[in-house]
């Protein structure tokens, strides 16, 4: 079987529309520029946990991608062959840009917008042996407000004619990803739930759990006069602490599993007499129209179910009352339907879906 001219372009569509759907929202994208992708939001505040989560959930993505293709084709074309070789690098940069008009099309431009194409022919591979990585400009980190060194992130420095040195921060993707193959779940799952509750949300995925997991948006909808955030090493993740204020009483959260933007499971401990903490995974899919939450409920030990079951219809009346706000907050969010001032992502080839294909000879 001869190889296909256009293969190459198949694998490299579809990783890409992989990545482009992973990044969306927060971001918007700007166009295609051969096998990168260019996207930007507009915000007057970052937040430091939620674009390293939306970074690094987007290579996960595009790792678990190159798997399932792998898969599901024994196809040995060169471009089939080759595509576990595949990588990624993110550069990400903050500042000042503006629109104009360029061939029918809006096209960002300005200072930044140069610096941040300048800063993509870095020499990170020299450095770090070609490994995939997300880097960070110093203007960045500022915006993102966050320690880098104590993050984990490698400072680094590139010399940019005319502009002069700039200092970046970098994280080994690859690294990354087996830490996270290799770490345990906590996940209360459907099947061993003591209770699940569903829920279906007309906002993109990305947002609703930006909704759940970041103090400040947590009291708009939950009731909450204020959610006060404990983080390790200054990012949200496993080993946050929340405490909830609703009046005089405050409800403590300690977060087991951080998996954005699948799940996060929590343990919760309510002020009321005798109450244990109580296990729940907040579950977030997609679906055609926006994201189902079902939030599982963890089986008691058995000195505690009675606690539970005297509890349960009290928890499960705030969640209805508390979904219904937040599909409420967020109805109309951008997201759930086209952008329009976006260009088209890649139609994809049906080869890489679902099922196995098979090459033969001729």
């Amino acid at each position: 079987m001869l190889p296909k001219p256009e293969s190459a372009c198949f694998v490299i569509a579809d990783v890409m529309d992989t990545v482009v759907r992973g990044l969306r929202p927060p971001f918007r994208l700007a166009k295609f520029e051969g096998d990168a992708a260019f996207v930007y939001a507009v915000t007057s505040k970052v937040d430091g946990s939620l674009l390293q989560d939306a970074i690094e959930a987007a290579y996960f993505a595009f790792r678990r991608r190159l798997r399932t293709i792998k898969q599901a084709t024994t196809c040995e074309c060169n471009a089939c062959r080759a595509m576990q070789d595949l990588n990624l690098k993110f550069v990400s940069h903050h500042g000042e840009f503006f629109k104009h008009t360029m061939g029918g099309r809006q096209e960002l431009a300005g200072r930044d917008v140069i610096l941040v194409h300048r800063l993509l022919k870095n020499s990170v591979n020299d450095r770090f042996g070609g490994h995939a990585y997300a880097f960070y400009s110093d203007a960045c980190i500022r915006a993102m407000d966050i320690d880098p060194a104590a993050q984990g992130l490698v400072e680094h420095r590139e010399t940019i004619e005319i502009i002069g040195e700039v200092t970046c921060w970098v994280r080994d993707l690859e690294d990354a990803w087996q830490k996270e193959s290799e770490r345990s779940r906590t996940e209360v799952t459907a099947d061993s739930a003591a209770a699940v509750y569903s829920y279906e949300i007309a906002a993109p995925r990305p947002t609703v759990w930006e909704h759940f997991t970041i103090p400040g948006h947590r009291p708009k909808w939950q009731g909450s006069d204020a959610v006060v955030e404990t983080v390790a090493k200054g990012r949200r993740g496993a080993g946050t602490t929340n405490h909830c204020m609703h009046g005089k009483a405050t409800i403590i959260e300690e977060v087991l599993d951080w998996r954005p933007f699948d799940y996060v499971t929590m343990a919760t401990l309510v002020p009321m007499p005798d109450a244990p903490k109580v296990i729940v995974t907040y579950a977030f899919a997609e679906i055609p129209n926006g994201t189902r939450v079902e939030i599982r409920v963890g089986k008691p030990k058995p000195k505690d179910m009675a606690f539970l079951e005297a509890a349960g219809p009290g928890f499960k009346a705030n969640f209805d009352q508390s979904l219904k706000n937040l599909g409420l907050l967020l109805a109309g969010s951008s997201g759930t339907q086209p952008v329009v001032d976006e260009p088209a992502r890649p139609t994809l080839s049906e080869r890489f879906l679902t099922e196995p294909v098979h090459a033969h000879a001729h």
